[in-house]
């Protein structure tokens, strides 16, 4: 099994199931420090999949704590349950490269019904 691991990293194969990020079976958070405060304070008001399906910045993961608790009515953290939330969150589900689909080609989008028509004089 060991042997197995080595040769993925040597290889680049980072799909090895030895590899994978083990989580926790009723929520899907990956288990990592800090996961257990964010379960004990996210889960309280959503769905753990609200979590798992997002990815960001540490700047982009306070940005939506600040929003919900300017708008939703999410209660204030002490500094030690902010930070360890943060911390686990741009950590376990930081920004992703290459997660968005690529853009679109130009011949691929509609016509620009603003696009003013080219003159035909």
């Amino acid at each position: 099994m060991i042997r197995t691991a080595a040769l993925a990293l040597l290889l680049g194969l980072t799909t090895a199931p030895a590899l994978a990020a083990e989580q926790d079976p009723q929520t899907g958070l990956i288990i990592a420090p800090g996961w257990e405060t964010v379960r004990n304070n996210c889960t309280a008001c959503h769905s753990a999949k609200l979590v798992t399906q997002n990815s960001g910045s540490r700047e982009h993961w306070l940005s939506l704590i600040r929003w919900m608790q300017e708008k939703q009515g999410l209660w204030t953290f002490d500094a030690q349950t902010e930070e360890t939330i943060l911390a686990y969150l741009s950590s376990a589900y930081g920004p992703k490269e290459g997660a968005r689909r690529p853009p679109l080609r130009a011949d691929q989008l509609p016509e620009n019904p603003y696009r003013k028509p080219a003159s035909t004089e």
